[in-house]
């Protein structure tokens, strides 16, 4: 059996059940490049060294030929700097790869589809993200086998090293863009717009500890092309108490179903299929992430003594 040809990176942590599972998915595309990152064990989780080491050493179970390369943490960072430094880590290595966190559980044919993708679209710049998820409960979109949407899911996904220089956890660049009102040129329906300005808003000021706010906001702020599966690729098997962020069990999207993607056939268009991204801000973020108003409130304050921070700074 021939290597897989393009890059894998693994994320993991401190579960080692679920790492095993996705491990042996990867152990049997048999990547010819595997990179593994992992965050350092929080000082006040008690056996979470233990949890975490155990985890470290499953990666001892390659038995294929295999270029390796690791980075372990010492200390614990966090879900937002451990998980993007690890990614601008591999780019520093590869120019495209596919990124697999340790819950995020693929069909075999995930790899094939993410490698022919990232080979077809590596010099489109339009085109950011490969995603191996599919919301849209067995609705088949376009004459293709997949489709392009303006949301870039990450339960399994793929992206090239020019697109991933445009990200910054910090969103420097997001002061400008409420200001000049880029969101509602992106995305015309004024109730989506508004969430996304309250996500983009909330990883500001970093109110939740996580990376992938800030990597919507370089997808929508270059007015980037994700590109969807028409049949679910990857299902997450880390909704429970040991998650970071999916700890609360949701019957709707744990354990979705995983199809195998026999043919792919590419859509005659490039083109943004804004009835299935409706269908999914409809049926999964309006409903999984529901607009807090007190909470956002309380952030646009916040917001606003920081700008008027930053504004001082740079009057200095």
């Amino acid at each position: 059996m021939e290597n897989f040809n393009k890059p894998i990176l693994f994320l993991v942590f401190n579960r080692p059940d679920e790492t095993r599972r996705v491990f042996e998915t990867i152990r049997r595309a048999r990547p010819k490049q595997l990179f593994v990152a992992a965050d350092g064990p929080r000082a006040d989780r008690e056996n979470e060294f233990e949890s975490c080491r155990e985890v470290r050493e499953i990666i001892n179970n390659i038995d294929w030929d295999c270029e390796l390369k690791t980075f372990f943490r010492d200390q614990n960072l966090g879900c937002g700097l451990a998980v993007s430094g690890a990614i601008t880590w591999f780019f520093e290595h590869v120019e495209q790869g596919i990124i697999l966190e340790d819950d995020c559980l693929p069909n075999e044919s995930f790899f094939t589809f993410c490698s022919e993708l990232l080979t077809r679209y590596e010099s489109n710049e339009k085109v950011m993200h490969i995603s191996g998820n599919n919301f849209q409960n067995g609705l088949w979109r376009g004459d293709g086998s997949y489709y392009f949407s303006q949301f870039a899911h990450i339960w399994g996904w793929a992206t090239w090293k020019r697109a991933w220089v445009q990200y910054d956890l910090d969103l420097k660049k997001f002061p400008d863009f409420r200001k000049k009102k880029i969101i509602s040129k992106i995305i015309k329906d004024k109730k989506q717009a508004k969430f996304w300005l309250n996500i983009f808003e909330a990883g500001f000021i970093k109110s939740v500890d996580t990376w992938d706010y800030a990597w919507s906001f370089a997808f929508f702020s270059n007015n980037g092309y994700a590109i969807l599966p028409n049949r679910n690729l990857v299902s997450n098997i880390g909704f429970g108490i040991n998650a970071t962020h999916t700890v609360e069990k949701d019957i709707k999207l744990e354990k979705l179903e995983i199809f195998k993607l026999d043919e792919l056939i590419h859509p005659s268009e490039l083109k943004i299929n804004k009835e299935a991204d409706k269908y999914t801000f409809e049926n999964l973020f309006s409903k999984c992430y529901p607009p807090d108003e007190q909470f956002f409130r309380k952030i646009k304050s916040i917001i606003k003594n920081k700008l008027r921070a930053l504004k001082k700074v740079s009057l200095s």
